[in-house]
């Protein structure tokens, strides 16, 4: 039976990159918000996208960060990084660079989104504790059956990384 996963990621620019992955199937995904949707929630000022993101993360057992060029330190991608790590949630980062978007691009990798989040009482960095792979492969292609290949396993793994330091 497939893992129920939240997928974190920066809409904007790798949004048809994340759809890939979720649509891989290797783990039960929450489905994607519609542009409309979300407008409607942002609408809603910061209590809204911090409802919406706790129900999304309700019965979930992993977050699954897909890591673009500028999804670190953004706000929300934070939060719910937190949010999940905070729940005794599974915590995963899979860099998706290398995927191509709907306009047949790649983009430049981005920074562990882990790197500048603390964790316990000597703010130990997440990235010293949750792993975030970038996926092998020399195109497209190939980086795609890495993840599908490897996404199932490195949520087993996060979430017994994250049973390990409660």
């Amino acid at each position: 039976m497939a893992r129920r996963c939240f997928f974190s990621f920066h809409y904007e620019p790798d949004n048809s990159r994340a759809a890939q992955v979720r649509n891989m199937g290797m783990v039960d995904g929450n489905h994607p918000v519609s542009d409309n949707s979300w407008e409607s929630i942002t609408r809603g000022g910061d209590s809204a996208i911090r409802k919406w993101i706790q129900d999304q993360l309700y019965r979930r057992s992993c977050t699954v960060v897909l890591v673009g060029t500028n999804t670190a330190g953004r706000r929300w991608i934070d939060y719910e990084i937190i949010e999940s790590w905070n729940r005794g949630m599974g915590v995963v980062g899979i860099h998706i660079h290398g995927l191509k978007n709907l306009d047949r691009r790649i983009s430049r990798r981005g920074p562990n989104p882990f790197a500048h989040i603390g964790y316990g009482a000597s703010d130990t960095k997440l990235s010293s504790i949750v792993k975030c792979y970038n996926p092998q492969g020399t195109n497209s292609r190939d980086r795609y059956a890495w993840i599908k290949k490897y996404l199932a396993g490195a949520v087993e793994e996060a979430i017994r990384i994250r049973n390990n330091h409660y």
